[in-house]
């Protein structure tokens, strides 16, 4: 009982009852359906990405070019598609830009896995040169008339209403993608051998080695995976925004890697739960959409994501620390 009371994801799930209970005090309307589906519609996009970087941290590596990857993703797919193939449905813009952010995810696993870099240095190389590809030849012009495939996904909802007042809400259909890419990531941790070996090489590499898996392989894998999901994640974004702006993602990485860590994933890798990452956005959500009925300003987020980030790295070594003190 005492390891449940003490585990990241109890306490992330305590800190989102807290942190409710006080903004419904704040606001007696905070806690309704319209306000329900304006956190899950936040959580979509915030979602794909921790789920990519979950993997990556499970792996023992760090990946901080996701958004950039998105970015490039929604861009160049909705010009390549207005321009050659306006006719491409929905679902084939989805696997368009997983494509394109796939192949983009493949650089940072040819330089990691193969050529054997530094997984920060390389991800901080490829933010800075896809962002800098995209500041060089784009600028700040965006695609404000989107492929018909995007803006029809952008208008698909899975519920719709409208409240006492006379307010709607609504909750965009790609929260079921959300949901499938946490389901397909979780079959592939945990009932694959692939999964197994992801842990094993976070654990400890060499070992992972000494008993015959292809850690240049999955390494690979692992950042060609969250290229894809950073790809559908901007395409995502893009059609619920109904507009493709090639900087509109920058600098949500600490949002989703301090998600993530909150869920109780080791930057030393070989650790990490999806129920645990979901709940970290879930609070990520939490602080970044609602100081305001709390009455504090929202330049505060990044102040209290700072907070977080700190409380949920130095938490979990705080206990290692005392535990390892009680066994010695």
């Amino acid at each position: 009982m005492s390891t449940l009371w003490t585990r990241n994801e109890t306490l992330v799930a305590l800190v989102i009852v807290a942190f409710c209970g006080l903004a419904a005090l704040s606001d007696p309307g905070f806690l309704s359906v319209a306000t329900l589906t304006d956190l899950l519609r936040g959580g979509i996009v915030l979602g794909i990405f921790a789920v990519g970087a979950l993997i990556v941290l499970i792996s023992g590596g760090i990946d901080v070019s996701f958004t950039a990857i998105a970015a490039v993703t929604m861009y160049v797919t909705a010009m390549v598609l207005n321009a050659l193939m306006p006719w491409m449905p929905w679902w084939a813009a989805l696997l368009i830009g997983m494509g394109i952010g796939a192949c983009l995810g493949a650089i940072n696993g040819f330089l990691i896995a193969v050529m054997g870099l530094p997984t920060l240095i390389v991800t901080l190389g490829t933010l800075s040169v896809f962002r800098g590809f995209m500041l060089t030849f784009i600028g700040q012009k965006q695609i404000t008339t989107l492929p018909p495939g995007m803006r029809e996904f952008g208008r698909m909802m899975i519920v719709r209403g409208e409240n006492a007042d006379g307010s709607f809400y609504s909750l965009h259909a790609a929260f079921l993608v959300t949901a499938g890419a946490i389901v397909l990531t979780w079959f592939i941790l945990h009932r694959t051998m692939l999964g197994r070996q992801i842990f094993a090489i976070g654990g400890s590499v060499e070992s992972a080695r000494r008993i015959g898996i292809n850690v240049r392989g999955v390494q690979f894998f692992v950042y060609v995976y969250v290229g894809a999901l950073a790809g559908l994640a901007g395409i995502i974004h893009a059609s619920m925004a109904r507009v493709a702006n090639p900087f509109d993602l920058v600098g949500l990485e600490l949002s989703v890697i301090a998600a993530v860590v909150l869920g109780g994933a080791r930057l030393a890798g070989g650790h990490g739960t999806l129920t645990g990452t979901v709940l970290g956005v879930a609070l990520i959500v939490l602080v970044r959409n609602s100081l305001i009925v709390l009455g504090i300003p929202a330049t505060w987020q990044s102040v209290a994501i700072g907070v977080l980030i700190l409380i949920g790295t130095g938490l979990p070594a705080w206990q290692a620390k005392r535990a390892a003190a009680q066994a010695a």
